[in-house]
């Protein structure tokens, strides 16, 4: 009689089976020291692009960047709201190991706080090791100098402190003041922000330099207010949280997004002309799920939320040369992951009084390694989660859950009673995994 074979079984043969050619090409054309472009949006759903099912525009860079590399169909943000997830990126570590990365997000109150001045980062790291580094675009870790980028190893930096401004006046949605900068200096510049950090990215990219980049690219897109290219500036002092309901369209949103696109491709450009392409490592995620105009099917929910369409997020990698042409994989990775790989393919160590929460996803990316359970943790002020292996345990307002994402993505049917086993398995390593983090904030 014949085995029976498992869809994981399946998957995982085929993927040995590919991985005994493409590495071979990987291996012998990875170039020393290759340059490092990082690509976040902000509030980009797991279906807005294109290429994951948007259905009313296109995105045809990353539709194109997609297929010319690697594409994860299960990518996690380290958090479902901004601040959080820069933390765990910019430090490869769970959000929950710092103070600043308890708050959901920094606010105007929170000027006294940021990202600790003596913490290693993923540019401080690679400075030391001899890389140029810059960070365009938002940052949300502290609005002090001692917490801002320059302090942590972005030898430049050009863009906002806060979470979101006007596109137009470059004003902090949170307290109406101005918010772009040049290194420490406040700077006023004419123009759609998302054009400028596109052009400044291009700019940074096409310079003749003597030593490898790391180029963080942080668009505040499409984050609300939602102004696209074409609007004028609406002047919003406040968005809010929550839906972020106040103004906007569909239509908007996607004016917003393709902008993003566009300047992406402006970019990648400047990267070919520069003869870069084979020598360059670009990754594109987003910081958190979706909201109001997101995309997020098959996923329930959306930002600050901690169900699928609150944590899943687009995630797309290419190194011409190393990672196969148009691969799709379902391998789990979060956003930690993405620091412990540039590290590993720079040659860069992290600093072992501060060990790294990911994993170097470079055997994932060259197709050399099928796929494998992983294990990830959530904590907001409010709910709890777990991924573990296909098991995803959730503490909401509403009570504790467990859902099976191998056969019920959307979140829809609670095994607790009946994987009672299970549940307790699961809920019990996130208790363990959550004594080792920082306690929560006291309410008010």
């Amino acid at each position: 009689m014949h085995k029976r074979v498992t869809r994981r079984e399946f998957m995982n043969a085929g993927l040995a089976a590919t991985a005994t050619l493409a590495p071979r090409v990987g291996r012998a054309a990875t170039p020393a020291r290759p340059n490092v472009l990082f690509i976040l949006a902000d509030d980009l759903g797991y279906g807005d692009l294109s290429c994951y099912g948007r259905p009313d525009y296109r995105t045809p860079v990353l539709d194109n960047l997609a297929r010319e590399g690697m594409k994860f169909m299960s990518a996690y943000a380290a958090a479902p709201v901004c601040t959080p997830t820069r933390c765990a990126f910019v430090t490869g570590r769970y959000p929950q190991r710092l103070e600043v990365g308890l708050h959901e997000p920094l606010t105007k109150g929170d000027m006294d706080k940021g990202l600790p001045p003596d913490h290693p980062t993923v540019a401080s790291l690679l400075a030391a090791n001899g890389y140029d580094t810059a960070l365009l675009g938002k940052w949300h870790l502290g609005w002090k100098p001692e917490f801002g980028p320059n302090r942590h190893g972005f030898q430049e930096f050009f863009g906002i402190l806060s979470g979101a401004e006007d596109y137009f006046t470059h004003r902090s949605s949170d307290s109406g003041a101005a918010d772009l900068w040049e290194n420490l200096a406040p700077v006023e510049r004419v123009g759609y922000l998302t054009d400028l950090l596109s052009d400044r990215a291009a700019q940074f990219v096409a310079r003749p330099r003597t030593r490898p980049f790391y180029l963080s690219l942080h668009y505040t897109a499409p984050h609300s207010p939602w102004e696209g290219p074409e609007d004028a500036a609406i002047g919003h002092t406040s968005h809010g949280e929550g839906p972020m309901a106040e103004g906007g369209s569909r239509g908007i949103f996607g004016s917003m997004t393709k902008s993003m696109d566009t300047g992406i491709g402006r970019v990648l450009q400047a990267l070919r002309k520069a003869n870069l392409d084979r020598n360059t490592l670009v990754i594109f995620t987003s910081d958190n799920g979706g909201e109001r105009y997101s995309y997020n099917w098959p996923f329930s929910f959306q930002k600050l939320d901690l169900w699928e369409g609150g944590i899943r997020v687009p995630a797309i990698v290419r190194w011409t040369g190393v990672t196969p042409v148009g691969r799709i994989t379902e391998q789990p990775v979060i956003t930690m992951d993405w620091t412990a790989t540039i590290l590993a393919v720079t040659g860069t160590a992290a600093d072992r009084s501060y060990p790294l929460d990911g994993e170097d996803l470079m055997p994932v990316c060259r197709g050399a390694r099928p796929l494998y359970d992983r294990t990830f943790f959530w904590r907001t002020q409010t709910k709890d989660a777990a991924r573990v292996g296909q098991w995803k345990y959730l503490k909401q307002s509403g009570g504790e859950h467990l859902f099976d994402l191998s056969v019920d993505p959307g979140e829809k049917s609670d095994l607790r009673m009946t994987r009672a086993d299970i549940f307790e398995r699961v809920r019990g390593q996130f208790l363990a995994w959550n004594t080792q983090m920082l306690p929560k904030p006291q309410a008010g």
